[in-house]
């Protein structure tokens, strides 16, 4: 395969990226917490055989909004958000986890829980009991939940060290690389949950945007391979 060739294919390569991410935004623009994704383009070049060099574009990596979601009003005695910074902490499988989602519920033996069945943790680490059957629970604005006016927990709300170090895992849940810390006076919003930041109009743009870019890509592919076959037909003659 010729230059021409290599590089478009590269070109192509991360437009079917970009489609892909693209996709999975629209599929998650009502999943509460969601954080809409983007693909970074960069550029390799190569000085070749030092007369003529070569560039290929390359879209490995993934870029994600924390921009917040519209907070939407449920009512839920144990749905949260978080207005401006922060996390939720959550004990995932695999370790401390944060998440925006906060449609939180006890489970049976009166953990808080996150919709996966994963404990809800405090600033400290550990876990969140409900006791059963507690009418009048309340959680105040920086994440304390109380019982007949006494506390009995406080969300852990964290904020990390550096935002371009995490991974996302699974749809709502990031691991914090660099590590995290307490948020100080977290503004938590009782009976209510974060949508997702996905804008629906711009992402459905973007998809055309990307799906002509794609298609002008294998046009130039089709007519390149079209002008190597004369060539080599012109040769054999």
């Amino acid at each position: 395969m010729e230059t021409a060739g290599y590089t478009t294919l590269s070109r192509q390569t991360g437009l079917m990226r970009e489609m892909q991410v693209i996709a999975n935004n629209i599929a998650n623009a009502n999943t509460t917490g969601f954080r809409q994704e983007g693909v970074i383009f960069s550029e390799f070049v190569s000085d070749g055989d030092g007369v003529s060099g070569v560039a290929m574009a390359a879209a490995r990596v993934r870029n994600t909004s924390y921009v917040q979601g519209t907070l939407e009003q449920t009512g839920g005695t144990f749905d949260m958000a978080i207005e401006g910074d922060g996390f939720f902490l959550i004990q995932s499988p695999n370790g401390e986890r944060l998440t925006r989602a906060g449609a939180f519920s006890p489970s049976a033996e009166g953990t808080l829980v996150t919709s996966d069945g994963y404990p809800v943790l405090d600033a400290g680490g550990t876990p969140i009991f409900v006791p059963p059957q507690s009418d009048d629970l309340a959680i105040g604005s920086d994440g304390t939940i109380s019982s007949a006016g006494r506390p009995i927990g406080q969300i852990g709300v964290v904020r990390p060290l550096d935002e371009t170090q995490m991974v996302r895992e699974g749809g709502v849940m990031f691991r914090s690389e660099s590590g995290f810390e307490p948020l100080e006076n977290p503004r938590v919003v009782h009976g209510f949950v974060e949508a997702s930041n996905v804008d629906p109009i711009l992402q459905v743009a973007r998809m055309v945007e990307v799906q002509r870019a794609y298609e002008l890509g294998q046009s130039f592919m089709e007519r390149e391979d079209e002008r190597v076959r004369t060539a080599l037909k012109a040769f054999i003659k």
